[in-house]
């Protein structure tokens, strides 16, 4: 069984302007580094630096920089707002203090918006273009989201399978 990530990683510009703004933005530790020539996994020489940013729980959130490959491109048919990495506070206070974070490095963010009662999320991107998130769930017991989820992927695939985008109607959620 899956217990936990170890870590997630992403394509990143430049190793140590991401690591200014992991550490001195969001403030997450710093916590190791791998430099190669070669890959690992493939045997492709490759020259490449893998940076680890860990997160309470002892996850983390990584970064390749690969300085011989072409520039990351961002997926002209996924909007911007779909791929993004949510990091949950754990109260008001604390998603205040992340907004107040944001606001004295200048960085523009969207938020609180809330999607449930109770629940807030802030929006911002990273030096990369990563579109991240600090997420306040809604207190315990205070939602059934587990209760509708298949309900609602049902719901989802019968309009999939209706062509119901295709027929220009709108959802409203």
């Amino acid at each position: 069984m899956l217990s936990n990530f170890h870590h997630v990683a992403f394509r990143c510009r430049n190793a140590a302007e991401t690591t200014r703004f992991y550490t001195e933005v969001l403030g997450l530790k710093y916590s190791h580094a791998v430099l190669n020539e070669v890959v690992p996994s493939t045997g492709a020489k490759d020259p490449h630096l893998h940076i680890f940013f860990e997160l309470e729980d002892g996850s983390s959130i990584a970064f390749f920089d690969v300085p011989k490959s072409p520039p990351a491109q961002p997926d002209p048919n996924t909007p911007e707002w779909v791929q993004h990495v949510a990091f949950q506070v754990r109260n008001m206070d604390e998603l205040m203090e992340s907004k107040a974070r944001l606001e004295s490095h200048n960085i523009d963010f969207i938020g609180p918006i809330s999607h449930y009662p109770d629940q807030y999320s802030i929006y911002f991107f990273d030096p990369n273009g990563l579109r991240l998130e600090f997420n306040l769930p809604a207190p315990p017991g205070t939602d059934d989201k587990a209760g509708t989820a298949l309900e609602l992927l049902e719901r989802w695939e019968k309009m999939r399978s209706a062509g119901h985008w295709e027929q220009g109607s709108a959802v409203s959620a």
